[in-house]
């Protein structure tokens, strides 16, 4: 003799068979959040160069040597014979220059730092993205690229980022060049001469 359940039973065996295995995913442990990408800011970097900042008539100029570790950097700035002119350190926080003539200046920001020890803004934070012809993180930007498809020209934040590439085949910009326009426009050129 076989056993029909009747539709009443399956109904309900049904809705006990869903309701256990609800239950049951409810019991398991949210899966782990994906690992977030390593942002350029993040990345580190050593590079060595010159450089040179113009406002109206303050300017700044000099060989340089870049250590970027996460959110910290420590910047040299010397003279063509190796005379250190200036040692910069900090992060987005917190910010301090030690020149030459004895003097230590800090600020809250790399902008303010450098527009008080040199009387010109030198945007160290947007820069440890923009050497690598990487925007800023989250901040809204615009590109244009070469025929390669390296980013030739990068706009944000208010500053144009011009790149100029040693030949067809390198990965990395050589020679960058920010402008940021105002009653007297800044200037900031970065030769990078090693990359490490």
């Amino acid at each position: 003799m076989r056993f029909a359940p009747d539709r009443g039973t399956a109904k309900r065996f049904a809705v006990a068979v869903c309701a256990g295995a609800l239950a049951g995913c409810a019991s398991l442990p949210p899966p782990a959040p994906p690992q977030a990408p390593v942002t350029a800011v993040e990345a580190p970097f050593s590079i060595g160069g010159r450089i040179s900042a113009r406002r109206g008539d303050a300017a700044v100029a000099g060989a340089f040597t870049w250590r970027h570790d996460g959110q910290h950097d420590s910047i040299e700035l010397s003279t063509p014979l190796g005379q250190i002119l200036a040692k910069l350190d900090g992060d987005a926080h917190d910010v301090t220059v030690h020149l030459s003539d004895g003097r230590v200046e800090s600020g809250p920001t790399w902008s303010a730092l450098t527009e008080k020890a040199f009387g010109v803004t030198i945007p160290v934070d947007g820069l440890a993205s923009w050497i690598r012809a990487l925007p800023q993180p989250i901040a809204q930007y615009s590109v244009e690229r070469d025929d390669s498809g390296r980013v030739s020209l990068l706009r944000q934040d208010g500053w144009e980022v011009v790149y100029a590439y040693a030949d067809n085949a390198a990965p990395r910009p050589f020679r960058v060049t920010l402008r940021y326009p105002g009653a007297e426009p800044i200037e900031v050129r970065v030769v990078v001469d090693r990359w490490q």
